[in-house]
């Protein structure tokens, strides 16, 4: 599938409001097996790169070429639509400008860009201070006008509600959609009456992200379809199930000294290749071997 089709296809989907499961992946491995699961479509998450690259909170740390690569390397490895998150755009509209351009060649299909002021924080800590709604207005104006594919969706994130309250996000979030995004983000909701009510306030498909342990509290998908959500993003499941099965992994092996193939607790080998398609690899290797 070319990018203009997928990309295409991925706003036609989002447009349907059938709050589409969207897993967040950390690196291109991880985006492999949200796709071999059968997942329609993946996030790049910052907090994923952050802590999984580099062991460090989400405070901000990763910039525009951190994501940039790891988003190339999630493109060479699956065929899914690619959200990026691109937490404030790494500065002013002049640098959302520079990020569109540099993510959409990456292989990007959407980028989400969030209100919080520089250095961001992780949506669920507690901390957290917004721009002024007219200057994330110029971000998002900024990010629709640097797109060379008009089907390249803008996500635009508030934080506002817990700075603010629930009210000012709603504003911003009608701010935000007649500056030109695509897809609505209010994030950290934790009114069961806000989730209920939010998307039927907007001309566009909103987002509902769960964080689990954090602020917003999980919700049953078919409940979430049926209030017409158009994505539900899930950003760090495959992140808090790789770091546990890593600690129950390597804890037998501190606490046995050996540990054998065992698939309750380890992917045998043979899957692990799997996964990076090696036999692909193989018939590659028998194909190009010795020409004459």
């Amino acid at each position: 599938m070319s990018s203009a089709s997928r990309r295409a296809a991925f706003r036609d989907a989002v447009a349907q409001r059938h709050a589409l499961l969207m897993p967040g992946a950390f690196n291109a491995m991880s985006a492999r097996v949200i796709e071999d699961l059968g997942f329609k479509a993946v996030y790049l998450t910052g907090a994923g790169v952050t802590n999984m690259s580099f062991g460090l909170p989400d405070l901000g740390f990763v910039g525009l070429s951190d994501m940039a690569e790891h988003a190339a390397r999630v493109r060479d490895a699956v065929e899914l639509p690619l959200v990026v998150d691109s937490d404030t755009g790494f500065g002013n509209a002049l640098n959302v400008r520079q990020a569109v351009r540099v993510l959409e060649r990456a292989g990007a299909d959407a980028i989400q860009l969030e209100d919080q002021v520089m250095p961001k924080k992780c949506g669920h800590f507690a901390g957290k201070e917004v721009i002024p709604a007219s200057e994330m207005a110029g971000k998002i104006r900024a990010a629709a006008d640097a797109r060379e594919d008009a089907n390249f969706q803008i996500i635009a994130r508030t934080d506002a509600a817990a700075v603010h309250g629930i009210e000012d996000a709603i504003e911003r979030g009608h701010r935000f959609i007649e500056a030109g995004a695509d897809i609505l983000f209010i994030e950290a909701m934790e009114s069961q009456s806000d989730i209920q009510r939010l998307p039927g306030l907007f001309s566009k498909p909103l987002l509902i992200n769960i964080v689990v342990g954090g602020k917003t509290p999980v919700q049953d998908h078919a409940e979430l379809a049926k209030l017409d959500y158009g994505i539900v993003l899930y950003a760090n499941v495959a992140l808090q199930g790789a770091v546990r099965g890593m600690q129950q992994a390597l804890g037998l092996l501190s606490a046995q000294g050996r540990l054998d193939e065992d698939p309750a607790i380890v992917a045998p080998f043979n899957e692990r290749q799997r996964l990076v398609n090696k036999p692909f690899y193989d018939r590659l290797e028998q194909q190009y071997k010795d020409v004459e």
